[in-house]
């Protein structure tokens, strides 16, 4: 094991992980990079350390640290240099009618059956569709940094749920998981969209969205959030055109 330097925490330690068959690129092997012990990885850690490009599921906090592949390239969008396009706009007035409310982090049975539909439709057979209860819990509910859970709702009827760790420099998107069976509806981009304004609110600097990786269709999306910055070499950089085309 070996110490980060940068953080001013003695015993904070890391390992890295066996390897295990990557969830975004097929035919590839992943290893990670694991802080611990777990229970210092508190809301001021766990800033620097997503300002180093680490991220959660619950309680465990990693990096990407394959052997031979530099495809996760950890992003962040700073909200005070971004403008909706012209479609992002649309987006924002058709969901109008959704009425946000922060509840506190547990276990609601409308949100799980809301999050076994979404994984049902859209990530069918990627192993979460299977999650029980117990393992919906400990990966978005388990937290020991400042988490907030947003439930979106229209005319009552639940469409969305975020969950979003706030740092000291913004907002941290955890997992977001929407009505599936709604056509054309855009949850998911109105969602990042709300979370921008929300860090906006706050006197937010950024909203951290994960990683994008090049040629995992699923992180597509997170191309059209501009100007976006990525954690390349060890440090923070806007990302040009030709970086979505040769990075990773």
């Amino acid at each position: 094991m070996s110490q980060l330097q940068d953080l001013p925490y003695s015993l904070l330690q890391f390992y890295t992980t066996a390897p295990y068959e990557c969830s975004y690129l097929a035919q590839r092997l992943a290893r990670s990079q694991v802080a611990t012990p777990g229970h210092l990885v508190d809301a001021l850690v766990y800033g620097e350390l997503v300002r180093q490009g680490f991220r959660r599921s619950g309680i465990y906090t990693y990096r990407p640290w394959c052997d031979q592949c530099q495809a996760c390239i950890p992003v962040r969008l700073p909200v005070a240099d971004f403008t909706p396009n012209r479609s992002q706009r649309r987006t924002w007035q058709k969901h109008a009618g959704l009425r946000a409310e922060e509840l506190p982090l547990r276990y609601r049975e409308d949100h799980y059956e809301l999050y076994r539909r979404y994984q049902l439709v859209r990530h069918n057979g990627g192993g979460m569709d299977q999650d029980s209860r117990e393992q919906y819990g400990s990966f978005l509910l388990e937290s020991q940094v400042d988490t907030r859970l947003i439930e979106f709702r229209e005319a009552g009827v639940l469409r969305m749920v975020s969950i979003i760790d706030r740092l000291s420099d913004g907002l941290s998107s955890v997992y977001t998981f929407f009505d599936p069976e709604i056509e054309h509806a855009s949850f998911g981009g109105y969602g990042v969209l709300w979370q921008i304004e929300a860090c906006r609110q706050i006197g937010g600097d950024y909203v951290y969205l994960g990683y994008w990786i090049r040629d995992c269709g699923k992180m597509s999306y997170k191309r059209q959030y501009r100007p976006l910055e990525g954690l390349i070499g060890g440090s923070w950089r806007r990302l040009e055109e030709e970086d979505f085309l040769h990075l990773g």
